[in-house]
């Protein structure tokens, strides 16, 4: 299930309207009819917004859209802005493979000592 389709989904166990859903979350009714028939998702910058109008979690939109078996295995870790987790987080992303090898082994290290 794409993105676009677990949100009409919740959508409809909500009874919530696509005029409805773009008045609270300010995107226009031809862009979420254009998910529907276009078979597209929103734009990752408005998942939060969506989650906000519908009252649910990301992971309630994205449940159903993470790829099954053979895709590799998926995991999710969550981290609120404003913590240390977060910026780590956000310094790794940054970094180049070959830099981010050597902190997961760093972290391995440390955690064998305790």
């Amino acid at each position: 299930m794409i993105i676009s389709e677990r949100i009409f989904k919740i959508m409809e166990e909500k009874g919530m309207t696509q005029l409805e859903f773009s008045a609270g979350t300010g995107i226009a009714q031809s862009t979420i009819s254009d998910w529907k028939r276009k078979k597209t998702n929103p734009s990752a910058d408005k998942i939060m917004t969506i989650c906000d109008v519908l009252d649910v979690s990301p992971f309630d939109v994205l449940q159903d859209t993470i790829p099954g078996k053979g895709a590799g295995d998926v995991d999710f870790v969550i981290a609120s802005k404003g913590t240390g987790e977060y910026d780590v987080v956000k310094k790794l992303e940054k970094l180049n493979k070959k830099t981010k090898e050597e902190v997961v082994d760093y972290v391995k290290k440390v955690k064998n000592k305790k």
